[in-house]
């Protein structure tokens, strides 16, 4: 995944092609890698315990696991909206029950590019610009056959307030 632009976030959510039960895992990922900061090398793992994912290439080294994809409740508790947009969660549930997975089924996604401070002593997470640049991307290893969902981030605050196209490639 490439960041065209510069400072854009994408969520993305996996699921197993065979068994939409088993799903990227926050949880498990952050367990087992022992790290808030997944980078290069990294593995990340299914609510089942198995790898689904490795980051082969990452020039970025910041993204966020912890937040869940931005939503019309997000954006009208968060943001004071009274007429909110459906964020990433509503373009993810569309694009995602064609192949049969639920919005209940939708969990946290990894925040690619996202840039999220965690405050030492109180532990409040604070939303900081990308650290992306035009050209920056990662590279996932796939290591089993997935169904992938992926957005072009349309929270304010994760694009520092500039809306911008996300590029994928499947090799």
């Amino acid at each position: 995944m490439t960041d065209l632009q510069g400072e854009q976030v994408s969520d993305f959510i996996c699921y197993n092609l065979q068994d939409k039960h088993e799903y990227l895992s926050s949880g498990r990922t952050l367990d087992y890698t022992e790290t808030i900061f997944l980078t290069k090398g990294n593995l990340f793992y299914s609510n089942r315990s198995n790898v689904m994912l490795e980051m082969i290439d990452d020039t970025v080294g910041r993204h966020d696991f912890l937040l869940a994809p931005c939503s019309a409740e997000m954006f009208r508790i968060t943001y004071g909206h009274t007429d909110p947009h459906r964020g990433c969660f509503g373009n993810l549930k569309e694009a995602l029950q064609k192949f049969g997975v639920h919005e209940d089924a939708i969990p946290t996604c990894f925040n690619i590019f996202m840039n999220v401070d965690v405050n030492e002593q109180t532990g409040k997470l604070k939303v900081l610009p990308p650290k992306s640049k035009a050209g920056d991307f990662i590279i996932f290893e796939s290591k089993m056959d997935l169904i992938v969902g992926m957005t072009a981030c349309s929270a304010g605050l994760s694009n520092n307030f500039s809306y911008k196209p996300i590029a994928y490639e499947i090799l």
